[in-house]
């Protein structure tokens, strides 16, 4: 999953969201650097990702990048995902309310500025200025994550076509998304209440 979905997926909990959010960027021990409740956060984000990975709409929706990407086929599904979470009209019903949820998640991660690992700052910064979690609802703000993607992947630099395959096969993937983001939801929700308890 990619930024948004984590960030929807740590349920309103802000030291969980931060946790969520910069796992990524947090190698070995260093995630005991952080509290407790951070710590359970970047946990989330893991067993988030490996859920993700081998659930059956995922790797239903890969098979359309797979001959061209490979390995990357996972990261752009990421990508994708967070598209399709930001038109479900059963999670934010309209575009105020995803504006809302955005600007929640940028004001309580700037709360922990201090805390954030410096490359995830770096990457916040952009985040931001640029609206990343509301512009994965547009088409165009897609285009610009996939051609960031590929631009940063090794052996690999035609974004055009994975831009191609996500607009001729947009239904399809809506269709595994669909089949996949309840499940990965009921998931998170079962996790966060075992970390939490």
């Amino acid at each position: 999953m990619n930024f948004l979905a984590h960030a929807y997926l740590s349920f309103h909990h802000p030291e969980i969201l931060v946790g969520n959010m910069i796992s990524d960027f947090v190698k070995g021990s260093s995630k005991f650097n952080y509290g407790i409740t951070i710590q359970k956060g970047i946990m989330l984000h893991r067993e988030i990702d490996q859920f993700t990975d081998v659930h059956p709409a995922t790797h239903e929706a890969m098979q359309f990048f797979k001959p061209y990407y490979r390995l990357y086929s996972s990261p752009i599904m990421d990508i994708l995902y967070d598209h399709f979470l930001a038109n479900d009209e059963t999670i934010f019903k309209d575009d105020s309310s995803l504006k809302i949820f955005t600007r929640e998640i940028y004001s309580h991660l700037e709360t922990y500025s201090t805390q954030l690992p410096e490359k995830f700052v770096y990457v916040f910064t952009y985040m931001r200025m640029e609206d990343w979690l509301y512009n994965y609802r547009l088409k165009q703000g897609i285009e610009k994550s996939l051609r960031g993607l590929i631009r940063r992947a090794a052996f690999i630099s035609d974004s055009d076509t994975a831009i191609n395959l996500f607009l001729e096969n947009y239904d399809h993937l809506d269709q595994c998304y669909k089949k996949f983001f309840p499940d990965v939801k009921q998931f998170a929700k079962q996790k966060l209440d075992e970390l939490v308890l």
